[in-house]
């Protein structure tokens, strides 16, 4: 976009840069948001950019005149402080909103992206951008790389987007510290890795697990969330959100949508008559909220949210269980496989993983919900017994 821009230009301005004249310059995120920054040389005829808020807060007129007095300022004999350097929390916290329009679940994602620097890049986020070395880095992320890998991972990926986006911003930062540097200490670093399965419940033991939960000091939300995923193989995060929505009762069918699934399409969970049990027992918790297993918490911050991610899992630590939510869903792949006549696909199907290549999904459009149904109803009487 050349020349000087109009209203209607800035209102919908395309992602990128579009220049004003006079070192003014609208920047339009991927997500929509605008924001004015203008470019000047200080007194010792150095290069500056300096942000002036967003738009439409800051009209084109505005930012035009804001403009004029920055160039003003910066001819004058007693040249304006430079902006104070972005933090790495400042940034962190730019870049996660510049995310929230990819994620499915901007919440959920966002209190996540946020929560694993704050856990393990701690001593990164009171820092200047500018200011972060790759020995910086190094520290947060060596203490973890061996023992916890995926979630080092995760933070080296996150570090490194964050430093990306500031750097697009400034011109000093000649590298990431985050990048390819530190590839080489990192390799030197790796031991050799053993993969962590989620400790399982044996299935002879899950009807006394979900008995004990049940008579101990649980919540009875947090009990009937905790049976209905046992009896649906669901994931946690499935099963603690569910909707009153999702669920066809007497069609003995929960639909779970495809922004609320792992693999991002459509999936349907056959309900056994334990499952349907369940929920007509959860009827007694409707708070309006569409939850089916509301949260308990009566604080403001919990109304109307569903079951916190750490509650199942409490559930069976405070009450001496080995084994983690996750491993329900193992302890019903391995149960159903050894059972006469169940096939491959059905019990995959069940817990709504993915069969083969893409190719090979493209041929499965079946997806087995009769056979399921069966299977289902026969977990439901092993947990039963």
């Amino acid at each position: 976009m050349s020349g000087k821009l109009t209203a209607k230009q800035a209102e919908h301005a395309k992602p990128g840069k579009h220049g004003d004249g006079n070192g003014l310059t609208l920047l339009v995120q991927p997500s929509g948001a605008r924001s004015w920054v203008v470019r000047y040389r200080d007194a010792e005829g150095k290069r500056r950019d300096k942000g002036i808020g967003g738009y439409p807060a800051v009209s084109l007129s505005e930012a035009r005149k804001t403009a004029e007095a920055i160039h003003a300022a910066s001819a004058a004999p007693e040249p304006e402080a430079a902006p104070e350097p972005m933090t790495f929390s400042e940034a962190a916290r730019m870049v996660c909103g510049t995310l929230e329009a990819k994620w499915r679940d901007p919440l959920g994602e966002g209190r996540a992206f946020r929560r694993s620097l704050e856990l393990h890049a701690g001593p990164l986020m009171a820092k200047p951008c500018n200011a972060i070395t790759r020995a910086d880095v190094l520290d947060v992320l060596l203490p973890i790389w061996n023992d916890k890998p995926a979630t080092a991972q995760r933070v080296r990926q996150r570090v490194k987007l964050i430093m990306s986006t500031v750097m697009a911003y400034d011109e000093t930062m000649l590298s990431n510290p985050a990048g390819e540097g530190i590839d080489g200490v990192l390799r030197s670093w790796t031991g050799r890795r053993t993969v962590a399965h989620h400790r399982a419940v044996a299935a002879h033991e899950v009807a006394e697990v979900l008995d004990i939960v049940s008579r101990g000091a649980t919540t009875k939300a947090v009990s009937l969330c905790l049976r209905f995923l046992v009896l649906t193989a669901a994931r946690s995060k499935e099963a603690r959100e569910a909707r009153w929505a999702e669920m066809d009762v007497d069609g003995r069918c929960w639909l779970l949508p495809p922004e609320r699934t792992k693999q991002g399409t459509a999936h349907r969970v056959p309900l056994s008559d334990a499952a349907v049990d369940v929920l007509i027992a959860a009827k007694g918790l409707d708070d309006g909220s569409g939850y089916v297993f509301p949260s308990p918490n009566r604080t403001s911050a919990a109304v109307g949210r569903p079951l916190g991610d750490s509650t199942l899992r409490k559930a069976l630590s405070e009450n001496a269980i080995e084994g983690t939510v996750h491993g329900f869903r193992s302890t019903f792949r391995d149960w159903a496989l050894k059972q006469p006549g169940v096939s491959f696909e059905a019990a995959e199907r069940a817990l709504a993983h993915t069969i083969g290549t893409t190719v090979t999904a493209a041929y499965l459009r079946d997806d087995l919900f009769a056979e399921r149904a069966v299977l289902m109803a026969a977990w439901a009487d092993y947990v039963g017994r």
